[in-house]
Formats: structure tokens, sequence, C-alpha cells
């Protein structure tokens, strides 16, 4: 069953939408898990949409949400920063802790993408959330722009951008526009698979806060709560060594798999294996009954 709900965060109205398992029991209390779309995508996109589905199947309580600024939520539409969704995320745990089927102390998040970054940062600074999920994110921002603009004269002209909307914010006050395919890059066969009314440019202040995004700094700090990195094996958008400084900065337990034969949109296929490391790993770490 899918319900629609809002919640506040800073003051500003978040639309979310509540996913509850069908043969859940009156007064009964459900695990669950927050789910966090991709850059300027929203909560309607192909992979929260499918993730909620099939932790719902599984049986979980699952809340796909607009962080501000994208789908229906309120904020200055595209003006997105890492730590705002940081708070929006840990906005939606103080939310969920009012929800009747939901256990508060069983709530996790799965994010993907730029979700999948701010799923650890969001977890390891706030000790409410119990488990956490990484689907193609990333932890070092710097680092992951450096190789999703490889040649020296793209990297250059990367960072111009960026000087050149400091430079328009402090003589005009207005923010410079950059299409988000010259911050991302993502090849031109997947694109179908954002969400139908994705943002298509952001203000230059948006790739900043990416850039001075460090999930790597804190992801040790989610222990000893579960961690699960899962990262397509050669990941077109996200790279996949951004798994590994994830993973290489985080502490047990963490699991991780590099799956082969996916691409970035690591649900969208009905991916078999996806959803059975997934199932596997919420089994030994988060099942839906406690152990014991």
């Amino acid at each position: 069953m899918q319900t629609q709900v809002t919640f506040q965060s800073d003051g500003l109205d978040l639309a979310g939408i509540l996913h509850l398992p069908d043969e859940l029991r009156p007064t009964e209390r459900r695990p669950c898990f927050i789910v966090l779309h991709g850059f300027g995508t929203n909560k309607n996109g192909t992979t929260p949409k499918k993730v909620s589905e099939v932790l719902e199947e599984m049986g979980y309580v699952a809340l796909r949400f607009d962080a501000r600024g994208c789908g229906e939520s309120g904020g200055e539409p595209a003006f997105i920063l890492c730590q705002d969704q940081v708070r929006d995320t840990q906005n939606a745990v103080t939310f969920l802790h009012s929800v009747e089927q939901v256990d508060p102390s069983r709530i996790g998040v799965i994010g993907h993408s730029f979700g999948g970054a701010v799923a650890p940062y969001a977890t390891a600074t706030d000790e409410r959330i119990a488990a956490c999920v990484s689907v193609a994110g990333w932890g070092d921002g710097v680092a992951k722009f450096r190789e999703q603009h490889p040649t020296l004269e793209q990297w250059q002209d990367f960072l111009a951008k960026l000087e050149q909307g400091r430079h328009y914010r402090q003589e005009t006050g207005q923010a410079l526009m950059i299409p988000r395919f010259d911050i991302v890059p993502i090849p031109q066969s997947m694109r179908h698979l954002l969400a139908h009314d994705s943002i298509m440019e952001f203000p230059a202040e948006t790739a900043m806060s990416m850039m001075d995004f460090h999930a790597n700094d804190v992801v040790g700090l989610i222990s000893p709560r579960p961690y699960l990195i899962l990262h397509p094996a050669d990941d077109t958008v996200t790279p996949t060594s951004q798994a590994l400084g994830l993973f290489t900065n985080a502490k047990q337990p963490c699991d991780m798999h590099l799956v082969s034969g996916t691409d970035h949109f690591m649900f969208a296929d009905d991916n078999g294996l996806v959803r059975r490391i997934l199932e596997d790993w919420l089994d030994r770490h988060f099942p839906v009954s406690p152990i014991g």
C-alpha cells in the first residue's frame, strides 16, 4: 500500500510516498528504509520507486521523498546542496518516529548515486539511523568530478565554470546556471532512466557543494551499524573507484559488492542478482523480524 505524506525539514514541506506491506498487522511496527533519489531527480524516478517496491515486497516499510528543491517539495527549485539533503534525510527520520507502523529503533537509509553519497554521511552523523546502503554512490567529490571530466581540457573547463559561477554570484547576486550533463555526464543511452521531470540545470553552487562533500571523512562513524556498498563493476556515471574509497574508509561491519553486467541504474532493469545481494544482506544484518 502506498500513501502520500508530507513532513517538515527546516521549515519546508517535503513530499513523500510511504510504502506499507500488505500483510502488516494492526499495531505491528516494522523496520523502515528511507529511500534517497539521485542528483536532481525525485521520488518517482525509476530507482527510488523500484527500490521502495522491492523493500515493500520484502516486508519493510519504505519512505521515498523529494529532497528540497526537487519534485513536489518546497525550497528553491534546483538549488541543491549536499548538506541540505543530509538534513532532509535526518528530518525524515524524525518524521518516521511519529509513524505508528514504524519501529523507531530500526530505521535505515538507502540511497542511489547522489543519494548514495548522502546516505552514508547522514548515517554517520545521526545515531538514530540503524543501517545504511549506498548504491552507486561516492565519497570524495573532488576525485569523483576529476574522473567524470577525464581530459585536462574537460577538467579545466569544469573548474572555470565554477569560478565563473563564484564571480557571477558576487557581481549580480544571481546564480549562474549550468546544464546537468556538464556537471554529471550521463551516457545518452541511459538518460531515459532519469525521472520524467528531472532538473536539467543547476546553480554553480550545487556543483561547488558536491566538490566539498566528502562522505569518506565520516563513513567510519557508521560502525558498529551495518553498511552495504553496491556498485557496478564498471559504472559509466559514478566511477567505481568511489565505492572502493567508501569501503576503504568504512569500518566493520561493511560489505561491498561490485556487480558486473549492470551499469549505474542497478535496479532499473529488474536485476535479479542485485536484488538477491540486497535480500541476503538484509536477512543477515537487518531482518524484518529481529533475530532472537
